[in-house]
């Protein structure tokens, strides 16, 4: 079934595309497909965020941990409160480790604005303001080496410590979860944030931050929120930082490509580049046939095998119309020679009497009708017979 013609635009591409595609050999697209394998892991990790959303997880992680220890310390700091060490048999109830994982995703979730000023509102709570006080030494050497902006908030979301004092921000969701005891976590737009590379456009997170959000729980009741927030590791920093681990990640995928292109070579490549050269020796009526690479792949060992029993049924074919040849010659000597002997007496005796010149003539006819006519139909009748026995032997060599 031919292929049918297209036309139009589609028609018009598919002819660029063939005059101009390049004529490559079997090793470079074999490299070019391992060397795209490859390299497709590391373009999905900066242009599908893969490996900056692992970043921004990260940083997430390590606010949970932040405040998770502040705000049990601030349970234990807080008046009234009858917070106990848990005991051997509490630890081991199942249920008694809560982990918590990120939440965040730059893919899906979604970005809110700033985080606006704090609003205006009354006094905060006393006990709130005395725990604030015992805490807020901790908070800032915990900001100093962790780089967060750590805030203590009382039950009614107003400031006790930290950035905004004195203002209020119960009515910004994430402290709206934690006052209903719930910890959440946010991502807002940094308005202060400014680039400083040319490339950063490529990162996303670049100009975000993380806003964690924790209640303090004191005596089952929330008497507090603690506050966080950061901007997350900047992606060509977070690559910076692990640029060891990257150029071994590297130098091991080059390493495997190597060896699978070395694998391939021997596999593949130089087997029909060995196979194709005997071809063209095997069309200038000389070379033979070698067994096939031990290292080549199944499916080119059986490319030899049917090669090589190809190149035998043609060799016995040729030597069959040769020994065919030299035999129809033997055959046609002996009546043509009868035929010429008789037309050399008929030109050497021209006074010859009619009756004579009509026996040889005659002659001549029942040789062209009897014996080469004769000769003529057995050679036919056996080249198609053998021919037959030919094709039929090559059959059962290839099964």
């Amino acid at each position: 079934m031919s292929e049918r013609p297209v036309t139009g635009e589609a028609g018009a591409f598919r002819r660029f595309v063939r005059r101009h595609w390049p004529a490559l050999r079997l090793r470079t697209i074999l490299l070019s497909v391992l060397l795209f394998a490859a390299l497709l892991p590391g373009f999905a990790g900066i242009f599908l965020r893969v490996y900056e959303n692992t970043l921004v997880r990260q940083t997430e992680a390590e606010l949970v941990a932040q405040t998770a220890v502040l705000s049990a310390a601030a349970e234990a700091m807080w008046p009234g409160s009858r917070l106990t060490a848990p005991t051997q048999a509490q630890r081991e109830t199942p249920g008694w480790y809560r982990p918590e994982g990120a939440t965040i995703d730059l893919g899906s979730t979604p970005v809110l604005p700033a985080r606006p000023p704090a609003r205006a509102a009354g006094a905060p709570d006393a006990d709130a303001m005395a725990v604030g006080s015992r805490l807020d030494a901790i908070m800032q050497e915990t900001s100093r080496t962790t780089l967060a902006s750590i805030i203590l908030l009382d039950r009614n979301g107003v400031v006790v410590s930290g950035f905004g004092r004195g203002g209020s921000w119960k009515d910004i969701p994430e402290v709206r979860a934690a006052l209903a005891g719930r910890a959440d976590t946010v991502l807002r737009r940094n308005d202060s944030y400014h680039p400083r590379y040319s490339m950063e456009w490529l990162s996303r997170a670049s100009a975000l931050r993380i806003h964690h959000a924790r209640p303090v729980v004191v005596n089952g009741q929330v008497e507090g929120v603690v506050l966080v927030s950061r901007s997350p590791r900047a992606l060509f920093r977070g690559i910076y930082q692990d640029r060891i681990k990257i150029a071994l990640g590297i130098v091991g995928v080059l390493g495997f490509i190597a060896f699978l292109a070395v694998l391939v070579s021997r596999g593949i490549a130089k087997p029909i580049e060995r196979l194709s050269r005997v071809t063209r020796e095997v069309a200038a009526g000389g070379g033979e046939v070698p067994p096939p690479p031990s290292t080549a792949a199944i499916e080119i060992r059986t490319l030899y095998e049917d090669f090589g029993v190809m190149a035998e049924a043609i060799d016995r074919r040729s030597r069959y119309l040769r020994d065919f040849a030299a035999a129809v010659s033997h055959e046609f000597k002996t009546p043509l020679a009868g035929i010429n002997g008789a037309v050399e007496l008929l030109q050497d005796h021209e006074d010859m009497e009619p009756e004579g010149r009509r026996r040889f003539l005659d002659n001549i006819a029942a040789d062209g009708r009897g014996e080469v006519a004769e000769v003529a139909g057995a050679a036919v009748d056996g080249l198609g017979h053998d021919a037959e026995i030919l094709v039929k032997g090559a059959d059962l060599d290839s099964s």
